[in-house]
């Protein structure tokens, strides 16, 4: 029997346990009466219930901030602010909140599912983003009809714990949106032992330590001592400053038992800064790692029905750390339960509380409860962890069964990670083990290429989600110096990949870029012209096309030599195969001139692009039409040891040379050379403007490089 249960248990491992579907994030649009999220220029407008975009022909302003402007159509958000529908002179794109707030997990992959329908049949491109800086979001789109259906996206590769979607039509398409859902196939985890972090979050405990309330905000050594504070405006009132000071919260006798209490005061600050006149804090006993998971609860209610929002601030209660914390908390007059597991982000590193805004909507005094505060946190294993992975191989982390180091007779750390038939090529180490998102979260990562000698050390830092790429798939012993935060490489067993000659490809490409429809703009530098056309920087382009796809972290060098017949600046994009848009930055900006310059740039590929295979130029930047040359192309893995593109040939070159055309192979005029009736079975599809069809589609499409006719 014992051998059985243990050939079970092995085939478990091996197989893995099924996955189930779970949903992290649900938006009702039907429960609010106009836009929820934060306004970035575009406002959704409320119809029956149904949040509907009116088309990217308006804009939509305050009549504190525009003069001259007006309108009869008044626009509400959901917290009452007004905004005043305008025709717009020129353009169709606009972007929106969809949802915000989305709980995820490093390196996740999701699926969204929108029940949604348009006046016409469009594509809308979507951002899944958990920042505003580069490599902080990934892309993909919504092929939305005209009768009302569930589409779906799916999304991966994602690099934060807390995100939106933002929708970035670019048609003046009425699009309504009934709802939106995130979710993901979850494989299961180890069960979790929450250990609780707070010692007096009962304010009956507290009420009889009171001695506890003489503590003051700047107190930094007896603070923590405190788990709950408050403020409301006017009251303790800092003479340096002018505001008021946090102080221990009230603890009042209500509904017959002790809780504590904010009696807000009136919020008159002008502007957005009134929701924090009168605040409360939940405070920790400890600053938070980034990579640890917390467990918050409470008890709360309030006196008026009210919505409040939440932020991370330091150990000093007022002292702002991040914008976000555990999202929004919506009171009513009866008491709630509130539970949520946040993960802690780079940006909340080193937080010890959770700030509640408690006026972002109603302005008028309000009187706030809360009671049985808790900060909860996963019982981890500590120390130093080592899990391998080889993608090309199909072999995957297994972060549970993580190998720790253990201290070797040098007094360096050392672990072997690798076995026969299940090299490695691929390694992530953190001092975290027992969650995988908490184990993604506490990785490290050294500076510089990591090579097979025992004798080379680089310094590592702490680097969210760091995939450490071996220079060869093997058995592999890996040291650490934890004095010196350095780690150092050698192989046991297996092939190092050793760097090869790499030639440029001498093809010389001549892109013949037409004549823009100008649309006005001065993206370029130029004045903006009178006449308004419907052109767009991508109606000519050049594609270099990869011989596979990259994954997230793969460093890449680019380079070619290139000269134009007038001064032109290229836009470049991240495709998958031509014409399948994946992210708005690749390269940077290539300026051509009329004397032949080199150009040559390190592309490291971020999460927002996992899965390119094309580098896009955008040579519609301007007006003119202009013949681009570009020759002696290389596009290798930095490290030298794969060309991403054949040394010879056309096959990896593609061109666009005018608006309404498709992207063709170099050096075949007539186009992409198959046109047939084939059925399409399989990939994407698009028209010959580039934009992605739904398979119900007829006509000319353009799919895996293959132009077909669909009847």
């Amino acid at each position: 029997m014992k051998k059985l249960f243990t050939l079970f248990v092995l085939l478990t491992c091996v197989l893995g346990a099924k996955a189930e579907w779970v949903e992290d994030y649900k938006v009702d649009y039907s429960k609010y009466s106009g836009f929820p999220f934060y306004v970035m220029g575009f406002v959704p407008e409320w119809v029956d219930g149904v949040m509907t975009d009116m088309g990217g022909n308006f804009e939509y302003v305050t009549t504190d901030n525009e003069d001259g402007k007006s309108s009869d159509v008044i626009v509400k958000t959901n917290n009452g602010t007004e905004y005043y529908r305008i025709a717009k002179e020129e353009g169709t794109w606009h972007q929106y909140f969809i949802a915000d707030g989305i709980p995820t997990e490093l390196d996740g992959s999701y699926t969204v599912k929108a029940m949604v329908k348009a006046s016409e049949a469009c594509t809308v491109p979507v951002n899944f983003q958990w920042g505003w800086g580069d490599g902080q979001r990934v892309s993909s789109s919504l092929n939305v009809g005209t009768e009302w259906a569930e589409v779906e996206m799916e999304v991966s590769g994602i690099g934060g714990t807390s995100c939106a979607l933002i929708a970035q039509p670019n048609t003046a398409a009425i699009i309504e949106w009934k709802y939106v859902i995130v979710g993901h196939n979850a494989k299961p985890q180890k069960p979790i032992t929450w250990l609780e972090q707070l010692e007096n979050g009962d304010a009956e405990k507290t009420w009889a330590e009171m001695g506890l309330a003489d503590v003051k905000y700047d107190d930094m050594e007896n603070n923590f001592k405190v788990c709950a504070w408050a403020k409301q405006k006017g009251t303790n009132v800092n003479e340096e400053t002018g505001g008021s000071d946090p102080f221990p919260a009230n603890i009042e006798e209500v509904d017959g038992s002790k809780v504590f209490v904010v009696h807000g005061a009136v919020a008159d600050t002008e502007g957005d800064a009134a929701a924090w006149d009168n605040q409360f804090w939940i405070q920790s006993k400890q600053p938070w790692k980034e990579g640890t998971q917390i467990k918050v609860s409470f008890r709360y209610k309030a006196s008026k029905a009210c919505k409040t929002n939440t932020q991370m601030h330091h150990q000093k209660p007022s002292d702002y750390q991040i914008w976000y914390a555990i999202g929004d908390v919506e009171f009513t007059t009866e008491w709630q339960n509130f539970e949520k597991i946040i993960t802690i982000d780079a940006s909340q590193a080193n937080a010890w509380s959770v700030a509640f805004n408690l006026n972002p909507d109603v302005k008028e005094a309000v009187d706030f409860y809360f009671d049985d505060l808790s900060w909860q946190t996963m019982k981890l294993d500590e120390g130093y962890f080592v899990a391998g992975a080889n993608p090309a191989e199909g072999l995957d982390y297994d972060l549970d069964n993580a190998i720790e180091f253990v201290e070797n007779e040098e007094g360096a750390l050392e672990a072997t990670v690798g076995e026969k038939g299940a090299y490695v090529s691929q390694v992530m180490i953190s001092t975290i083990r027992g969650n995988d998102a908490a184990f993604k979260g506490a990785t490290l990562k050294p500076a510089g290429a990591i090579v097979n000698d025992p004798d080379t050390w680089l310094n590592y830092a702490p680097a969210s989600l760091a995939k450490l790429t071996l220079p060869g798939a093997g058995i592999w012993k890996i040291y650490i110096d934890t004095e010196y935060s350095s780690m150092a490489f050698e192989m046991i067993e297996g092939t190092i990949i050793e760097p090869i000659e790499i030639n440029p490809n001498p093809t010389v490409v001549v892109v013949k870029g037409q004549e823009r429809d100008w649309r006005g703009t001065d993206n370029d530098g130029n004045p903006i012209e009178e006449q308004v056309g419907e052109g767009q920087p991508w109606d000519n382009q050049f594609f270099i096309v990869a011989n596979r796809a990259l994954t997230a972290g793969e460093e890449t060098i680019v380079e070619f030599d290139y000269v134009a017949n007038v001064e032109a600046k290229t836009t470049t994009q991240c495709h998958v195969n031509p014409g399948e848009y994946k992210d708005w930055n690749c390269i940077g900006d290539v300026t051509f001139t009329t004397e032949e310059q080199h150009f040559s740039k390190t592309l490291t590929v971020g999460s927002n692009a996992d899965g390119m295979k094309s580098i896009a130029f955008n040579m519609a930047e301007i007006k003119g039409a202009c013949d681009y040359t570009i020759k002696n192309i290389v596009w290798k893995l930095a490290d030298g040891t794969e060309s991403l593109i054949d040394q010879t040939g056309t096959n990896n070159f593609y061109v666009k040379e005018g608006a309404g055309t498709a992207p063709y192979q170099y050096g075949d005029p007539s186009g992409i050379n198959s046109v047939s009736n084939d059925n399409v079975v399989s990939g994407k599809a698009y028209n010959l403007a580039g934009q992605a069809v739904s398979k119900n589609f007829k006509g000319i499409v353009v799919k895996n490089g293959k132009k077909y006719v669909v009847e």
